[in-house]
């Protein structure tokens, strides 16, 4: 009797572990544990920062003029940071051609990729499903594909338009999205073939772009009207707008599905979108010219970079209120997420 009954309690609170896995999403849910990154176009470093004291630990400089984003390795290792250029989209300056390659434990840089013709590499992103690393190259109207393991390119995906500047992934690893800034355009490309597929024609200029948790959607921001356009990921065509307070920029869909939030850097203020009645449903301020949003992978928090104020704005998406402002560095902009965790 003395051990079924033990059998039983230990069944029980077996039964309780699994439970509150599934109802927390996993083993990690809920835990803030890995390191935020962010790329300091005016500093030219990458900041590594603990988002649970919001200090930051390192400022590391990214050995190039200047990085406008930055991507972290699945294994949270390195962090890999496209040298641009000295200007904006469109605009005239030099034409970066070079990655950096930065080790987060070391905290140093490490190795550069040379992608041998200005390009302008602007946005990283790595495959969810083959580890591959995928840079939009405004110059070359493509996509240029790197071996992580060997450190060079092994592909270039032509977008079919100039200025391909951001560039958003399908969870499955299927399908690329870039936003075509100045051709006013989204190219819908099929990276398991490594093919354009088609463009779609959105507005006179672009920017930003985003794809629901669910691949239905992609969201890109028109820079002439304050609205968002929503494509069909099914059919390829505009589905919808929707109408916002000012003009949108950087975007990110929760991992939930539920939202949408978009940044507008005039008014100082995110907008929260729900994405069932595709309306705006509040309006959040946060500090100066905020740019790129990061969603936490627990879902829990939003990360804002806002570059004039040199902080990154944290976002409880419970509350949707600013819970923290965190120090960064001069232009923060882009933004990702390390899985590494302190010592």
């Amino acid at each position: 009797m003395r051990i079924e009954s033990k059998a039983v309690v230990c069944l029980a609170l077996m039964s309780m572990c699994v439970a509150a896995t599934h109802a927390g999403g996993g083993a990690n849910a809920g835990t803030n544990h890995g390191l935020l990154l962010v790329a300091n176009k005016a500093d030219r470093t990458l900041s590594i920062i603990d988002p649970a004291s919001g200090r930051q630990l390192a400022a590391v400089p990214v050995g190039g003029i200047t990085g406008h984003e930055v991507a972290a390795s699945p294994d949270g290792q390195t962090a890999w940071v496209p040298i641009y250029g000295d200007s904006g989209v469109g605009q005239p300056g030099t034409d970066g051609r070079t990655i950096s390659v930065i080790d987060l434990k070391a905290r140093t840089r490490v190795a550069e990729i040379d992608l041998e013709t200005p390009s302008r590499p602007h946005h990283a992103v790595f495959g969810p499903m083959d580890g591959r690393l995928y840079i939009t190259s405004e110059l070359t109207h493509s996509i240029q594909v790197i071996d992580p393991a060997k450190r060079k390119v092994i592909l270039s995906i032509l977008t079919g338009a100039p200025e391909s500047h951001m560039l958003a992934i399908s969870s499955n690893g299927e399908r690329g999205y870039t936003s075509n800034v100045g051709a006013g355009s989204v190219s819908v490309i099929d990276l398991r073939a490594g093919r354009l597929l088609t463009v779609i024609p959105v507005a006179k200029s672009v920017q930003r772009i985003a794809i629901s948790g669910d691949n239905r959607w992609v969201f890109t921001a028109d820079q002439s009207s304050p609205r968002i356009a929503v494509l069909d990921a099914q059919t390829n065509a505009i589905r919808r707008w929707i109408a916002l307070p000012d003009l949108g920029f950087g975007m990110a869909a929760t991992r939930d599905g539920r939202r949408l939030l978009v940044t507008q850097p005039a008014s100082k203020t995110v907008s929260v979108i729900d994405l069932h009645s595709m309306s705006v449903i509040r309006k959040i301020h946060v500090p100066a010219s905020p740019q790129e949003i990061l969603i936490r992978p627990d879902n829990r928090v939003a990360y804002v970079s806002c570059d004039e104020s040199k902080q990154v704005a944290a976002i409880d998406l419970a509350t949707e209120s600013v819970t923290k402002l965190i120090g960064a560095g001069d232009g923060a902009d882009g933004m990702a997420w390390s899985t590494i965790r302190l010592p």
